[in-house]
């Protein structure tokens, strides 16, 4: 069973042509080296209905089995990932994002100021990644073997075999 991922980055800069994203080539990067089919990256501008309005049709069409996002995680006031995922989650799932926090700790105390949330919509989970390419890695690189038994578990496939070795 191979996943299908679809990356979702928030930025300003990014949407309107004037930054080059780094972080969802990242990502994608990882997630293919693993075995997980990457169905595209969309980069938006920081806004929580665009955001929240590209989530949902993604899963409510299931078009993807994994969402992650990067960036729109910190303090700014235009940081608004996590409201825009709170808003299209029907449950949440607090301890990815905590055990991600607690992980990053060991390379930086600013780890503390994510606001990053993570939830499930349907069948598709949603995980916010920070912003910069170093802490997508630290992060996805340490979280993606139990994302990926959380989408077994989610898409009822308990026993299906994962590519991300657990180590």
């Amino acid at each position: 069973m191979s996943y299908r991922v679809a990356i979702i980055v928030a930025s300003d800069k990014g949407a309107r042509g004037e930054r080059e994203d780094l972080s969802g080539p990242a990502i994608r990067e990882i997630a293919e080296a693993q075995g997980l089919l990457v169905t595209g990256i969309t980069v938006l501008p920081d806004d929580t209905d665009g955001l929240s309005q590209a989530m949902a049709a993604i899963c409510d069409t299931d078009q993807a089995d994994l969402i992650l996002t990067t960036g729109g995680t910190g303090f700014s006031p235009r940081d608004n990932m996590p409201e825009a995922t709170i808003a299209v989650c029907e449950r949440l799932a607090p301890g990815i994002t905590e055990a991600m926090r607690n992980h990053s700790l060991q390379f930086s105390p600013r780890a503390m100021l994510s606001r990053a949330t993570a939830g499930i919509r349907g069948r598709t989970l949603i995980v916010n990644l920070p912003g910069s390419p170093k802490a997508v890695r630290e992060n996805l690189e340490f979280a993606l073997p139990s994302i990926c038994h959380g989408l077994e578990i989610l898409r009822g496939e308990g026993s299906a075999d994962c590519a991300v070795p657990t180590a």
